[in-house]
């Protein structure tokens, strides 16, 4: 064998070494950019169910709120039901009050159609109402209280 053919074989095995590391290096590659994009999928997958997550929680949270506005406003007219009620209640028991003071011969009444207008009234609230305010007790800082002169 001469050294020309030597060399080209030495030449011919140098390049199929460099095109043997070559494809093994692109395979490396390739593989390494597998496992990457695998993990990049993983991730972005995560992510995704973190936000479908986040997006039930905040829709939960909102029916939660639309449900505290229903519930809100049912026990705002279930305040004023009550409330007319015992309006209703207290008129009722007035009526029932004034009826039977009307039909009590023990309770001292004016008699009926008198000058101001009320009519069947008891004479006890009809003078508080007219009462003139009492004066407070003179005192005397010598012998303590005394009654006001009259």
């Amino acid at each position: 064998m001469n050294a020309a053919t030597t060399i080209g074989i030495l030449v011919v095995i140098v390049i199929v070494v460099i095109v043997v590391v070559l494809f093994v290096g692109r395979r490396r590659r390739l593989e390494a950019n597998r496992v990457k994009a695998t993990e990049i999928r993983k991730s972005a997958q995560d992510d995704a169910f973190a936000a479908r997550e986040g997006e039930a929680k905040a829709a939960s949270a909102a029916a939660d709120a639309k449900q505290a506005e229903v519930d809100a406003e049912r026990l705002r007219r279930e305040s004023t039901a009550r409330d007319e009620e015992a309006n209703a209640a207290r008129a009722h028991a007035n009526e029932q009050l004034n009826k039977a003071d009307r039909i009590d011969p023990d309770i001292p009444r004016r008699d009926r159609g008198t000058a101001d207008g009320r009519e069947g009234e008891r004479v006890a609230e009809a003078d508080e109402r007219e009462a003139v305010p009492q004066q407070p007790p003179v005192t005397d800082d010598r012998q303590g209280t005394r009654p006001p002169l009259a």
